[in-house]
């Protein structure tokens, strides 16, 4: 083994007690964190991967993003485990292939638990974003995504038709998918703004509609004794950056962890952004895909409007957004949703897209999106031979 293969440097362990009352979840994996950088000799800055235990008693759902915003961590590998009493041994290997993957140098591997018989299982939510967003009504993802948007427009001096083209382009795209929730259904800007307003400036028709559906990927070693029926998918980047879960506490409201993620992904892959053809980029709302694409590079701060305008961004065009309809017009099952656009760029890259099929087409972005751009990553995947 090399000598500069991953090795673990430092612990942190609290004596189990048989209960805790008034400490939280939160307070005691930060207590064990601390304890392992001290161990480490290591600062906190340097950690920039983070493994987390599925059970985090503050929060139900976003575990890794809360418990790094809470560290004041900003992590380019973010993990939740989820297995059992071998978690704490699974999230070992995952942090070494982390790192021998180049995703990150330096991971925390983290959990924690609480215990208070006397109290009821939410009576000790510290979780920030319940503490200080919920209660003065920034609550959802619809508020959350609606001060993003009011922010975007203020700064720059845009207009809710510049939100409302996004919806309009991506349901242009899924009149060619017959798997699209609104297949047969356009869209003008000016029945995106004849929507209802859900949250200021947010129509309804430029918010995503939840649904029902599933979606499925196969990884496997390049080594395989069969190809395979179809032509080989490769990895050839990735990015990621996990920064805050509460919008309250985002560095910024006009650009995203996928700043970095993609930059990450790019130079990864050995690439030029304009070297990209598909661009499957994550779309809970309008104002995120504008903001993706401004992050990307294609245009400058406040300019993504007027470059999807000037450009084709259909299947016919040399640079394609979401040519599956995105989640505003194909649906967004669930978590499903967002591996859709990781499955549209695999159908494009084999040649399988049917009507809607581009052209010579061998790289493809796929991004993820999660909390309020706060879990951000970033993916260049490639037509193999």
């Amino acid at each position: 083994m090399s000598l500069h293969s991953p090795a673990i440097v430092g612990i942190g362990e609290l004596p189990p007690r048989r209960s805790s009352p008034g400490v939280t979840t939160l307070g005691m994996i930060t207590r064990a964190a601390r304890d392992a950088a001290q161990d480490a000799e290591i600062a906190p800055s340097d950690i920039d991967g983070l493994v987390v235990g599925v059970q985090v008693g503050e929060t139900p759902q976003h575990v890794a993003v809360t418990v790094a915003e809470f560290l004041g961590l900003q992590p380019s590998f973010a993990e939740v485990v989820d297995l059992g009493g071998a978690s704490g041994a699974g999230m070992i290997w995952r942090a070494d292939a982390a790192i021998r993957a180049g995703m990150c140098t330096t991971v925390l591997c983290v959990l924690g638990n609480s215990r208070d018989p006397e109290q009821q299982p939410r009576a000790t939510n510290r979780n920030p974003i319940r503490e200080f967003d919920v209660p003065v009504g920034a609550s959802g993802a619809n508020t959350s995504y609606a001060l993003i948007a009011q922010r975007y427009l203020h700064e720059y001096g845009r207009t809710a038709a510049d939100l409302a083209l996004v919806p309009v382009v991506e349901r242009a795209n899924a009149q060619l998918n017959p798997a699209a929730v609104f297949h047969d259904e356009p869209l003008t800007v000016e029945d995106v703004l004849g929507s209802p307003v859900v949250s200021d400036p947010l129509h309804l028709l430029e918010i995503v509609m939840p649904c029902a559906g599933g979606a499925a990927v196969i990884v496997t070693d390049g080594g395989r004794s069969s190809p395979g029926p179809h032509r080989p998918i490769r990895l050839r980047g990735a990015g990621e950056l996990v920064t805050h879960r509460a919008v309250s506490a985002a560095p910024t409201l006009t650009s995203s962890p996928l700043r970095a993620a993609m930059t990450r992904a790019i130079r990864q892959a050995g690439v030029q952004s304009s070297d990209l053809q598909l661009l499957s980029l994550y779309d809970c709302y309008s104002i995120l895909v504008l903001i993706t694409l401004e992050d990307l590079g294609v245009c400058a701060p406040g300019q993504a409007a007027d470059w999807i305008r000037d450009h084709d961004v259909s299947h016919t065009g040399s640079t394609a957004l979401n040519t599956h309809g995105g989640q505003l017009a194909c649906g967004q099952a669930d978590l499903a949703g967002g591996m859709g656009h990781v499955i549209e760029a695999v159908r494009q890259l084999r040649g399988d897209a049917g009507p809607r099929q581009m052209s010579d087409v061998e790289l493809a972005l796929v991004t993820g999106n999660g909390a309020t751009m706060g879990e951000e990553v970033a993916l260049v995947l490639e037509a193999g031979p």
